[in-house]
């Protein structure tokens, strides 16, 4: 397998990134984004016109690209000229689509349990992690980065580290969360992470759990 070569505008664009504080995930999903759309150019895309940028906007709008990823991408070519190029006048060709917004499917109290209790075995391991995403409002990469010590049953609360923008906070913790919590300690005795990987050193991956 061959390692994809990394250009001086790429790596440029990635110390801008850097230098933001974006997240891995945010910088992978920037750099898809720009690639694509160099891939409609066919050449370097630093050198694009407004009306090359126009007519790829109405490529994604004629290939059914769906809103959220048209606007992904319309937030990194935003960044990509306005950061990287130093091209400001180019965000003024760039247009958001609008979501359409639907309800969200709320489930029954009973469909929750029933979920949560075939999480697959064996032990509680998967149950407990999915009980304390759901139990909680935490995300995957959250759960999987928690550790022992992030359980406060004293002060019934959650130590989230590093969330989502890189933000530290505290969330609630239920006593049923904390009885499932302990019931999966003693059978598993984690230590370190509270949900460990394979090796043990490592915490679970998002991939797993999802």
């Amino acid at each position: 397998m061959t390692e994809e070569r990394t250009t001086p505008l790429r790596e440029r664009m990635i110390e801008d990134m850097r230098i933001r504080g974006m997240g891995d995930k945010a910088q992978k999903a920037h750099i898809r984004a720009i690639k694509d759309f160099a891939a409609f150019l066919g050449h370097s895309p630093d050198t694009a016109t407004p009306e090359e940028l126009r007519a790829y906007q109405l490529h994604m709008a004629d290939t059914g690209v769906s809103p959220t990823t048209f606007n992904a991408r319309i937030v990194a070519l935003r960044f990509f000229f306005g950061m990287t190029c130093g091209r400001e006048d180019m965000k003024r060709y760039m247009q958001f689509r609008t979501e359409p917004r639907k309800l969200p499917v709320v489930l029954s109290v009973e469909e929750v349990s029933d979920i949560l209790m075939a999480a697959p075995g064996p032990g509680l391991k998967y149950r407990a992690a999915l009980s304390i995403s759901y139990g909680a409002g935490l995300r995957a990469a959250e759960v999987c980065a928690l550790k022992i010590g992030d359980i406060d049953s004293d002060r019934m609360l959650i130590h989230v580290e590093q969330g989502k923008g890189g933000k530290d906070r505290k969330v609630m913790l239920s006593p049923g969360l904390l009885d499932l919590l302990r019931d999966y300690w003693c059978e598993a005795r984690p230590e370190g992470w509270l949900f460990p990987g394979k090796p043990k050193i490592n915490q679970i991956s998002p991939r797993q759990l999802n």
